[in-house]
């Protein structure tokens, strides 16, 4: 009997996808509003205006999330992400030469295309094909990756454009993302395990290839459960697009910008501890996952609600809401894997995540439509609404999923 690889490529796949959620999600997403000030000073629009165009990525990544669904499964992977991880890299070294703000506009909606790729679909789908187990760990730390990315370039952003101004920043960071990321895609990434005739990690025999189990996804349409999940995806991206609002929250219950700043860390800190972990949980049981991820979610959302006279429930409440802000990303991935199985997944979840693109882009700016005209406890109340049923899907999907 032929003894087992001790190194599996699946962690070379998980690498990549660490780059592309670290580097070119960090720098593109994660670090965008550094840069809202300055160019619109600069270009001599409001704020409002310049970031505008976060409104067209989201917007593309919408119409092309579908399209970008079945090109996965009919084309290489590795060539749409390191072609998408190319087009960032581009757009922002001309981003660098922008005098206008529409060109802004138009530079978001081939983010938004790249983004559908590069965001949405890169590190679920490829986990899948390469992982049997553990997937759930590894969905999260990619996940996470952008979290840290964030961390590590928002302070470098903000110094570099304080030395060397908003145009040579976008043109660094698209150099970066043009020598680091893509050509390593390029020569690492592969699209499918028998392309090197593996099966997934995890596998009985490793050395041959393994076939996705689960169902079609002409069969997960007709199924309640799809048409559900889309209303999990949309709730979960709703509650956590809160989060923009809780400084403001926070400073008008009478505490201080530091204070409110320190919630808005404590919230990042555990969104980024969080994925990992519920990806973790998630590999035990995806019903745990989806208590964890809304559960804690809820308790956080009460934790806030009480924490007008008390400082620590604030910061508790902040880092419980955590929890249901990485349940965006990593719960949904691992609820739709486990619900339908990975025959057709890329494909599955491409349309599921259209509800992600369109709940953060109503959402964004709906909850700061209602705060105009209710109190923001009332808006706190709505999300521990929204998690309740996104509970509940999330319950009905397990129970009533196939086993296969």
């Amino acid at each position: 009997m032929p003894s087992k690889p001790k190194f599996h490529y699946g962690y070379v796949i998980v690498v990549c996808c660490c780059l592309i959620m670290g580097i070119d999600i960090g720098l593109v997403m994660s670090c965008a509003g550094v840069f809202y000030k300055p160019v619109s000073l600069d270009l001599g629009v409001s704020v409002g205006d310049f970031g505008l165009y976060m409104s067209f990525i989201y917007a593309l990544s919408f119409l092309m999330l579908s399209l970008a669904g079945r090109m996965m499964e009919k084309f290489s992977a590795r060539w749409l992400l390191t072609i998408s991880s190319g087009i960032l890299g581009l757009v922002y070294i001309s981003m660098s030469t922008f005098w206008a703000v529409w060109q802004f506009y138009a530079a978001g909606t081939l983010i938004g295309v790249a983004l559908a790729f590069i965001l949405y679909l890169s590190y679920p789908v490829l986990i899948n094909r390469w992982f049997k187990v553990r997937v759930g760990f590894f969905i999260g730390l990619c996940s996470a990756a952008s979290g840290v990315g964030g961390v590590l370039f928002n302070p470098l952003a903000g110094r570099l454009i304080a030395e060397y101004g908003w145009r040579n920043t976008y043109l660094i960071f698209g150099i970066v993302i043009l020598l680091i990321v893509t050509p390593l895609l390029a020569l690492l990434l592969r699209s499918h395990l028998q392309d090197m005739g593996l099966a997934p990690f995890g596998s009985d025999h490793q050395q041959n290839s393994g076939m996705p189990t689960g169902i079609t996804f002409q069969q997960a349409t007709k199924s309640p459960a799809f048409y559900l999940l889309l209303v999990f995806a949309f709730f979960m991206i709703s509650v956590s697009t809160l989060n923009l609002f809780l400084p403001t929250y926070i400073t008008s219950s009478g505490y201080s910008v530091q204070q409110s700043a320190l919630v808005a860390s404590l919230v990042m800190l555990r969104v980024t501890i969080g994925k990992v972990a519920l990806g973790w949980i998630n590999d035990t049981s995806s019903l745990r996952g989806v208590l964890t991820s809304t559960g804690l979610g809820i308790l956080g959302f009460v934790f806030l609600l009480t924490g007008q006279s008390n400082i620590v429930f604030m910061l508790v409440g902040a880092f419980l809401f955590g929890w249901a802000y990485a349940g965006v990303t990593v719960e949904t991935a691992l609820l739709v894997r486990s619900v339908f199985g990975t025959k057709d997944y890329a494909r599955i979840f491409s349309i599921i995540s259209i509800a992600l693109a369109a709940g953060g882009a109503v959402m964004a700016g709906g909850w700061g439509y209602l705060a105009d005209f209710i109190d923001f406890k009332f808006i706190l109340i709505a999300g521990i609404g929204c998690l309740v049923i996104s509970a509940s899907i999330g319950l009905y999907a397990l129970f009533n999923r196939k086993m296969y």
